[in-house]
């Protein structure tokens, strides 16, 4: 009830807003995927491992969980915790060439859980369910490579590859990132992007129909061998921060989106 509870006051807070709310559908949440090779057994055993990390920060929003030494003896036995499996070849319709057989195809192995098998887990983990919504998030964010940089708006062209990386690291967490048009930035532009309220923010993020603002800026070092990534949320009145270096862009949204996550479920800092 509690949890029901909770779900119920966030619904309507957001409804209120006229925003639009994704809650999580059970059946959605409680499942994961790993990239495998073949169907055999030793390949399966590694996919369950990697889907078991998958499900309890998925349902959860707690990144920090993959990290606790409890984990270990978890990942041992993560077949037992799957209720069902099954596998997609990623090259279907592709026929097998060379001497190439089906052990040799890369497969994506869904894996299916009960919700009360997690639950108990997060539990043993001293963590909780993410049960209410997850609220849209519009990301404000600058990007800089040497004399190339830009705002990654929604109508910014130069953005195309960085936005598909976003939404494909909110997917896995069930969570939905949008983009302002240049329009709708308020007359911000980079350098006053930087160092803008975070509450200002969250008002421009109502104009790209998203419930909170992302704020953060990408800038490719040489030195580090990638890019430097700094992001902040604001939530229950406290901004937090939180950084990345030297990963690709894929990875610095990937560690945005976990951090957003990890915030907004109520599990602290990343």
């Amino acid at each position: 009830m509690p949890g029901i509870f909770r779900f119920a006051i966030g619904l309507v807070g957001l409804l209120c807003l006229g925003l639009p709310v994704r809650a999580a559908p059970i059946a959605e949440l409680y499942q994961a995927q790993a990239i495998v090779t073949g169907t055999g057994e030793a390949n399966r055993e590694i996919g369950f491992k990697d889907c078991l990390d998958k499900v309890l920060v998925k349902v959860s929003g707690d990144q920090r969980l993959t990290q606790k030494t409890e984990m270990l003896a978890l990942r041992d036995k993560a077949a037992d915790f799957v209720q069902s499996f099954r596998y997609h070849d990623r090259l279907e319709g592709i026929p097998i060439h060379d001497e190439q057989g089906t052990h040799d195809r890369p497969h994506d192995l869904t894996c299916l859980y009960k919700p009360a098998v997690i639950d108990k887990l997060l539990a043993q983990l001293g963590s909780r369910p993410w049960l209410g919504e997850r609220p849209p998030i519009a990301v404000f964010m600058t990007a800089e490579q040497g004399p190339r940089h830009f705002m990654l708006t929604q109508d910014e062209q130069r953005g195309d590859a960085m936005r598909e990386s976003f939404a494909n690291a909110a997917g896995p967490l069930l969570m939905r990132v949008t983009f302002p048009k240049a329009g709708q930035l308020g007359g911000l532009d980079e350098k006053a992007l930087s160092g803008a309220d975070m509450a200002r923010l969250d008002k421009l993020a109502k104009k790209a129909e998203a419930a909170r603002a992302l704020a953060g800026s990408i800038v490719w070092s040489d030195k580090d061998l990638g890019w430097i990534a700094d992001w902040r949320l604001a939530d229950r009145g406290k901004t937090y921060r939180w950084q990345a270096r030297g990963v690709s862009f894929d990875e610095a949204f990937r560690v945005a989106v976990r951090g957003a996550a990890q915030i907004l479920s109520g599990h602290g800092p990343p």
